[in-house]
């Protein structure tokens, strides 16, 4: 469990902040060996991205994909896109239309990767575009992580900084450690 402490500190902090969970350790963050056992021998599991496509930030998209290569692991960015209500399904050609959003989705988000993989040639890219709550969607998309990278806008308000629930969901839900990259 995060405490009042993390929370503040992610709040506050103008910097990435990485949360490491107490029992982590190292090898948790390779791909099992033959045996099974997780191994700091063997390849760096997935580095895990939770993208809101509408907001892109280039402070969040560079920390990812360096800590995509450094690894030398995959990074699976994650997008998700609301349900349609279910009065959209009741409609003529309701199916082809949720299809269609689908794949407008899967396409934004190809868009703004594109000259991050030009100027990541040698990290190796999965697009998840899902539809659903993006909490929950990050979450199970981040089961075998070795380090989820979430954003968190900086600004002010009346009551205080303001971390945002997906970066919330990620830092309270996600075994693997979490590195939250303020950003404009």
């Amino acid at each position: 469990m995060v405490g009042s402490v993390s929370l503040g500190v992610v709040a506050r902090a103008e910097r990435p902040v990485v949360l490491v969970r107490a029992a982590e350790q190292a090898a948790d963050e390779h791909e099992p060996d033959p045996a099974g056992v997780p191994s700091a021998a063997t390849p760096f599991r997935p580095v895990v991205l939770g993208l809101d496509i509408d907001h892109p930030d280039d402070t969040l998209l560079d920390f990812a994909f360096d800590a995509a290569a450094r690894r030398k692991a995959p990074l699976r960015t994650v997008h998700a896109w609301p349900e349609p209500p279910p009065s959209f399904y009741g409609l003529s050609g309701g199916a082809e239309l949720h299809d269609r959003l689908e794949r407008e989705q899967a396409s934004l988000l190809s868009q703004v990767l594109h000259r991050w993989r030009q100027k990541f040639p040698d990290v190796e890219v999965i697009e998840a575009s899902r539809c659903g709550n993006a909490a929950q969607v990050l979450v199970n998309d981040a089961r075998d992580a070795s380090l989820v990278v979430v954003g968190r806008r900086i600004r002010s308000g009346a009551l205080g900084a303001h971390i945002g629930h997906v970066t919330h969901s990620a830092m309270h839900h996600i075994a693997a450690p979490v590195a939250v990259v303020a950003h404009t």
